[in-house]
């Protein structure tokens, strides 16, 4: 099996469990709306439910469901075709990757599952609130971030140095 598959279906397994897991363990030990200090004016474990995207948008809109399943899906699959073309020496882009699809995938399982993606993570500066996410969110943004920083690194190879 080739190392692009494998560190997809690992990084994935891996995301996949400890998304599902913490949000499991949220929801049954939490109530919802509350919170738990973890770093006094910083950092706060507080149960949310978000049924929109990033910062609620679309959260009441009534297609908002089939929207976000089917851009889910389009990901996923936009995802694993990218994979297929990568090359064998490529493995941090294939980890990039498996990030972002595996988040996608955690929060499709939410949605599918409740209509609504659990969030309870609450990063703050004293009364000043960043959105609250899970670890789904938290692996496409680390993977978005480190794709980045492959496709410049990608680009520095192709261009000539003088």
């Amino acid at each position: 099996m080739k190392s692009r598959y494998i560190i997809l279906i690992v990084v994935s397994a891996l995301v996949l469990v400890i998304d599902q897991l913490t949000k499991i363990y949220i929801d049954k030990s939490m109530a919802l709306h509350s919170s738990i200090t973890v770093i006094e004016n910083f950092f706060n474990i507080t149960y949310l439910r978000n049924k929109g995207a990033a910062f609620g948008i679309l959260a009441n809109s009534s297609f908002r469901l089939p929207f976000f399943i089917l851009v889910s899906l389009v990901a996923v699959c936009v995802i694993v075709a990218v994979i297929r073309k990568l090359r064998e020496d490529q493995k941090f882009a294939a980890v990039s990757l498996s990030l972002i699809f595996s988040g996608a995938l955690g929060n499709l399982i939410d949605r599918i599952r409740m209509g609504e993606v659990i969030d309870f993570l609450d990063a703050h500066w004293y009364d000043h609130h960043w959105p609250a996410f899970n670890i789904a969110d938290s692996a496409i943004c680390v993977g978005v971030f480190l794709l980045a920083i492959d496709m410049y690194v990608e680009e520095r190879k192709k261009t000539p140095q003088q």
